[in-house]
């Protein structure tokens, strides 16, 4: 599969991921006994708090170290930690698998735009990360229609439970998360494939790359 289309691939699993329990919300607070602001943390804190601390230091490792490596980690990464919260017992698990959701998918942006970088000509860099930005205006709406598609197949029986496959085992919403966050591990096995491209000194740069332009550290 062409690299590109792999990072795409990434792009829709995470916003899938961020945004699958975003449907999820009343059976959750039913289950945990939590209140609104509770959930407004769970949907909100616990995840942009720590993606945003994150991808600063990952910025910095982009820069010398492996990105394909590091996109594959992040994809395992929040992939598991989907699959986690369909496993969480409690809000406090709930709550910390979130946020391991959040430091996974902070790997993904800086990577991402970095290879892009170094992968297409000026030409058509514009139009590639054009497609990379513009993806999450319908993933979002791609990852309702999994959720919800995953939400139909996975129905409750009586006593709150689901029967999948003739088995009855975890509830319904917690089925959701495990059965959108295991496909990311697919993803990430796909991302340590990738050929890591050839890194491109900028015009700023000289021969031994150093940056004679001052730059923010």
């Amino acid at each position: 599969m062409d690299d590109a289309r792999i990072l795409f691939l990434a792009y829709v699993s995470s916003f899938v991921d961020r945004q699958v329990i975003g449907l999820l919300v009343e059976p959750i607070k039913a289950d945990f006994q939590i209140s609104d602001t509770e959930v407004s943390l769970l949907l909100g804190l616990s995840f942009a708090i720590f993606y945003c601390l994150v991808a600063l230091p990952i910025g910095r490792l982009v820069d010398t170290k492996s990105r394909k490596n590091i996109v594959a980690v992040g994809i395992t990464l929040w992939s598991f930690m989907t699959a986690m919260c369909g496993l969480a017992q409690n809000y406090a698990q709930l709550f910390l698998a979130r946020i391991g959701v959040g430091v996974g998918e902070a790997t993904l942006g800086p990577a991402a735009y970095s290879m892009l970088a170094d992968t297409f000509p000026p030409k058509k860099l514009g139009f590639s990360m054009g497609i990379l930005i513009w993806a999450p205006l319908w993933v979002l709406a791609l990852s309702l229609i999994i959720g919800g598609s995953v939400i139909s197949f996975v129905t409750a029986n009586e006593s709150g439970r689901t029967i999948l496959f003739g088995i009855e085992f975890l509830a319904g919403w917690q089925w959701v998360f495990i059965l959108v966050g295991l496909p990311g591990l697919l993803i990430a096995a796909l991302a340590a494939l990738i050929k890591e491209p050839r890194r491109i000194i900028s015009a700023t740069e000289n021969a031994d790359g150093e940056n004679p332009v001052p730059s923010m550290r």
